[in-house]
C-alpha cells in the first residue's frame, strides 16, 4: 500500500523509474503490420492443426516420432500442419506434413535461446514475430483442432489459453488432444480432484475438453468424428468484427 504523504496527507503513488520512450506509441504499427502479414498469409492456407510440444524433445525420442506420425496422418486428411516453428515437437509436426507434400505452417518467435527455425517449414509458409500474442492468435484462428504432445511452460500456457477460449466461449469448439498418457494423465487427474471435485472452480464438461491418447490413430478419429456432421464448419475460429 502507498505512503501517506505527512505533509497533505495524500497517498503517496510510485512513479516509473525512468521516462517512457515517445516511441512506445509506434510500437502499435509493428503491432498492425505483423496481424496484417499473419492473416493475409494464413487466409490463403486452408484448414488446418496445431501442434504442440517442447522444442527441447530430439529426433530419437519417441514423443518426436509420434508426434511425426500424427503429423503425417493430419496430412492425409487434408489438414495442414501448425507449429511453432522451432525444434523438438515443432519440427517433427513439420516434418510429418511435409514429408507427404502438406502444408507446413512454422510461426516462428524471436527469443534468446531454444527457438530456432526447423528446415521442414514451406519457404511461403514461415512466419517470423517479435509478439508473442499475435502469434498466439493465428495458433488459434486457423487451427481446426490442436494437439499438445508433452512440453513445458510454453506447452501449458498454448494449452490451458485454448481451453479457457473454448470454456467461455470466445471460439468455437474443437478438439483439443493431448497425445502423451504418462506426461498428461496426473495433470487431468488434478484437474478432476482439486479444481473440479475439492474446489468447484470448473465444471464436469470442462475435462471432456481433453482426451487423452498415445495413439495416432484415435487422434485421427477424434477429429474426423467431430467434423462428421460439421463439414461446414471449417472455418477460422473466430472473426475480428
Amino acid at each position: 500500500m502507498s505512503e501517506l504523504d505527512q505533509s497533505n496527507g495524500s497517498l503517496k503513488m510510485k512513479n516509473w523509474s525512468h521516462a517512457l520512450k515517445g516511441q512506445n506509441s509506434w510500437t502499435m504499427f509493428k503491432v498492425i503490420s505483423e496481424f496484417v502479414e499473419g492473416f493475409e498469409t494464413l487466409n490463403a492456407i486452408g484448414p488446418c492443426v496445431s501442434i504442440f510440444g517442447s522444442a527441447r524433445t530430439k529426433p530419437d525420442h519417441p514423443y518426436y516420432k509420434l508426434a511425426v506420425d500424427i503429423a503425417r496422418r493430419l496430412t492425409l486428411e487434408g489438414y495442414g500442419v501448425i507449429t511453432g516453428g522451432g525444434p523438438g515437437i515443432m519440427e517433427a509436426g513439420n516434418k510429418g506434413a511435409q514429408l507427404l507434400g502438406g502444408k507446413s505452417v512454422g510461426l516462428n518467435i524471436n527469443l534468446p535461446f531454444e527457438q530456432n527455425n526447423n528446415n521442414y517449414i514451406d519457404r511461403d509458409k514461415s512466419l517470423n514475430f517479435r509478439y508473442f500474442f499475435i502469434r498466439k492468435v493465428m495458433f488459434v484462428k486457423y487451427a481446426q483442432a490442436f494437439v499438445a504432445l508433452p512440453g513445458g511452460f510454453g506447452t501449458m500456457d498454448e494449452v490451458f489459453e485454448v481451453m479457457t477460449l473454448v470454456q467461455t466461449k470466445k471460439i468455437s469448439k474443437v478438439p483439443i488432444i493431448l497425445v502423451g498418457t504418462k506426461f498428461w494423465m496426473g495433470l487431468k487427474d488434478w484437474m478432476k480432484e482439486v479444481m473440479l471435485e475439492k474446489e468447484n472452480n470448473i465444471s464436469a464438461d470442462d475435462l471432456d475438453l481433453l482426451p487423452i491418447t498415445d495413439d495416432p490413430e484415435e487422434v485421427i478419429n477424434i477429429v474426423n468424428e467431430f467434423y462428421r456432421q460439421r463439414e461446414k464448419e471449417l472455418q477460422p475460429n473466430f472473426d475480428l468484427e
